[in-house]
């Protein structure tokens, strides 16, 4: 019910004006990214609700049109099971699958982003009017330079646009029809939220408010704008 009322206020929103999302630039791009008056949209995916159907990735291949074989989001299958030790569930030392999980691998939305830094033509580049780091294609010279930067390996060269391509929302699909990323909107099992973190009263807001949630990579100090709740009990 909460999610859906949140969905409803954010197409409300965004309807009556421009989204201004702000997932701030590198260290050496001077911008105010401790604004509390700006909205910071930020996705969470719940690895206790993934199921890892894989509809995320289908839904976003579609509304980005991007070219068979290539993804903005992969899913990756992870075990908590201890290499040669049994399974305090199963028993088994192989094969165990008691303790599957699934772990969204995507764009992390950096608010710190190494690939806006290391970019020698801007193509790799903040939206003026949402702050989501995105690629202007008519400056991408194919250098590969934001895909060695990336330390998550969530970026690529798009085999269709010869353009480096990374996860963005769904800026130029979705959010600028005032939708919510097209990821969010096809999961059945509400694994993933987006919203805006800076306001207090938003779904997202308060979701993290009182679950524990991590960050990939944290040390980097590239402040990565998608939260994770680790699973938090073994079995079903």
């Amino acid at each position: 019910m909460s999610e859906n009322l949140e969905r409803r206020r954010f197409l409300k929103c965004a309807g009556a004006a421009p989204l201004l999302l702000t997932p701030i630039g590198c260290s050496s791009v001077k911008e105010d990214k401790n604004d509390p008056n700006k909205p910071h949209y930020v996705m969470v995916f719940d690895q206790n609700k993934c199921v890892g159907c894989g509809d995320c990735k289908t839904a976003c291949n579609k509304a980005n049109n991007l070219p068979a074989g290539q993804s903005r989001v992969l899913m990756e299958q992870q075990s908590g099971a201890v290499e040669g030790q049994p399974c305090p569930h199963c028993g088994k030392t192989t094969g165990c699958g008691c303790e599957r999980k699934f772990v969204r691998v995507s764009c992390q939305q950096c608010k710190n982003a190494p690939c806006v830094t290391v970019c020698p033509t801007g193509a790799a580049m903040r939206d003026p009017k949402t702050g989501i780091v995105t690629m202007d294609a008519g400056k991408c010279a194919g250098c590969k330079y934001c895909i060695g930067a990336c330390p998550y390996n969530a970026r690529f060269i798009n085999t269709d646009t010869d353009v480096a391509d990374n996860c963005d929302f769904c800026l130029n699909s979705k959010l600028a029809k005032g939708e919510l990323p097209a990821c969010v909107q096809q999961c059945k099992y509400d694994a993933l939220v987006f919203g805006d973190a800076n306001d207090p009263n938003s779904f997202v807001s308060k979701l993290l408010a009182v679950k524990d949630s991590v960050r990939v990579k944290p040390h980097f100090g590239t402040e990565p704008s998608l939260r994770y709740i680790p699973v938090v009990k073994l079995g079903v």
